[in-house]
Parts: C-alpha cells; structure tokens; sequence
C-alpha cells in the first residue's frame, strides 16, 4: 500500500520561532514554515515536519542524526554557532561519544529535543 509513498517524519516543539532561528540559522538548514509549522528541507529530498504542540514533552531519545565526514571539525562549527553538546557519562570532554560504535556527539533543540552528529 505504501511502497510508493515518500514517507516523512515529524516532532514537536512549544516554540515555532525558536525552532526556526535555531535550524535555519544555528544549523544552517533551508526551513519553511506554512500553517504555523515548520518543514525542515534537509538533504535527501526527505523534509521533516515540526508542528506546534503547547504541552509539548522532549523526546527523550535522538529525533534527527546528522551524518558527518569529520566529527571534530563539525562539533567545532556548531560550538562556534552557539551550539551546546551534551555531557553524559560516556563521552568526552567536547560530548564526543568514543566508546565504541561511530563517533556521536548530542546537542539539544531549544524545545529540548535531543539530535545528534554522527561520523561516518
């Protein structure tokens, strides 16, 4: 039924401007917005939906992974955007997960929602 259908994902925020400023100009990602969401034109052809959601909750798992060449020469641009990785027990001092599997670093959106970028 669905085979030929281009599937796209979504999530929420409590915040559309917020969510705006920080993909299109932290991320540097070409966003739209129409109806009071947000489509998010990422690489791919495969755009994803962020719609309002007053009592929004954060995930509390990894919405969106962004693969990368070059983790460090990555996480350096987005601390130098303002961006805040995440600092859990596992990673390095940059948030650079180096315990194995590809080199992960997470960083937060400003609703709370955790992303990643991923080595490949």
């Amino acid at each position: 039924m669905f085979e030929q259908t281009k599937a796209f994902s979504g999530f929420s925020t409590n915040d559309i401007p917020a969510a705006k400023t920080f993909y299109g100009d932290k991320l540097g990602i070409r966003v739209s917005e129409a109806n009071g969401m947000l489509t998010l034109h990422i690489a791919g052809e495969r755009d994803t939906l962020i719609y309002p959601k007053p009592d929004h909750v954060p995930a509390e798992f990894t919405i969106l992974n962004f693969p990368v060449p070059d983790i460090e020469a990555a996480v350096d641009e987005l601390v130098a955007r303002g961006v805040t990785f995440e600092h859990y027990d596992w990673v390095d001092a940059r948030g650079i997960n180096r315990r194995g599997g590809p080199l992960i670093a997470w960083f937060k959106d400003p609703a709370g929602n955790v992303l990643s970028v991923v080595e490949q």
